[in-house]
């Protein structure tokens, strides 16, 4: 028992390295799960905003519509995350 604790000990030593990079990559999974969600959410917004009835095409106007709420949605999310990281390089000094 005592060949397993100090084992133990040697292996969370060594490990903590891949602890982290364990924790890194499941903040980089969810951090893609949150986009696509966003990305989903703002195209049943779009959709339902800019869609009357779907057809095989779209005409020029529902075009123009999608394109006009896919970049609010992208100006906003981008207003949103430079502000977040102005607040992060704030804190952090």
């Amino acid at each position: 028992m005592d060949d397993f604790s100090s084992s133990m000990d040697l292996g969370s030593s060594a490990g903590g390295s891949d602890q982290a990079e364990l924790s890194r990559m499941i903040a980089v999974e969810q951090q893609k799960a949150q986009f696509q969600l966003k990305v989903h959410n703002f195209t049943d917004v779009c959709w339902e905003k800019c869609v009357e009835k779907p057809s095989s095409r779209l005409d020029s106007r529902t075009e123009a519509c999608l394109v006009s709420c896919v970049d609010r949605f992208v100006d906003t999310t981008l207003a949103i995350t430079n502000r977040f990281a102005q607040m992060v390089q704030k804190g952090g000094h």
